[in-house]
């Protein structure tokens, strides 16, 4: 099982991070599967960085083997969709930016990739016509609608297939809208699509 995520793929939060380029291809990079955090386990703040900020996303989970997949058809690799929290080590990823080295260590650390439970897309409205949201202590911080998505669903997952091959059980991080920012010990998160809890955990 691997992790693929997106980058910079909602204009709004590309602009509270200083980045202004609609870019034509999705920006993917992956999270090693040490990297998952799942049925509601807490999330252990790292000693390794200052600041470790949430990025709710929608994530997907791919149903059977793919490789260079249209994106005409790319809606037949996946029927079942959840939130999840891609962890940044803010302050990290600053320093790795302005030496132009990878994002691995700020994105790919233990526990940085946080999923809840996966429901039917069959059971949702159409996969970019989604609302979400992260909670946390009761508090609305951030909010989504996967219509605003710079890259729809479907051409990342076909994008991405014509580099790696996907397969059963994989998942796709699909970026982050605007409102990110820091957790700290102690603090309770909470994530919703289409009003429904999916994700339900705390942070240590």
């Amino acid at each position: 099982m691997k992790i693929l995520a997106v980058g910079m793929n909602y204009a709004e939060h590309n602009k509270e991070l200083n980045h202004t380029l609609l870019l034509q291809d999705p920006v993917i990079f992956s999270k090693p599967d040490s990297a998952l955090l799942s049925k509601g386990k807490p999330f252990f703040i790292p000693s390794f960085a200052k600041r470790f900020d949430h990025e709710i996303e929608i994530v997907v989970k791919i149903k059977h083997l793919g490789k260079n997949i249209s994106e005409r058809f790319a809606h037949r690799y996946y029927d079942e969709v959840t939130i999840g929290i891609d962890f940044t080590a803010r302050d990290l990823q600053e320093q790795l930016t302005s030496k132009g080295l990878p994002w691995e260590l700020c994105k790919g650390f233990d526990n940085s990739a946080v999923i809840g439970k996966f429901v039917s897309k069959d059971t949702l409205p159409p996969i970019q016509e989604l609302h979400f949201n992260l909670d946390i202590d009761g508090q609305t911080k951030q909010i989504g609608y996967s219509g605003n998505m710079i890259h729809s669903i479907d051409k990342i997952i076909a994008f991405a297939s014509h580099f790696f091959t996907l397969k059963t059980g994989d998942l796709i991080f699909t970026g982050t809208p605007s409102g990110i920012g820091p957790v700290h010990e102690g603090q309770h998160l909470e994530g919703f699509l289409e009003g429904n809890k999916l994700l339900d955990f705390n942070v240590k």
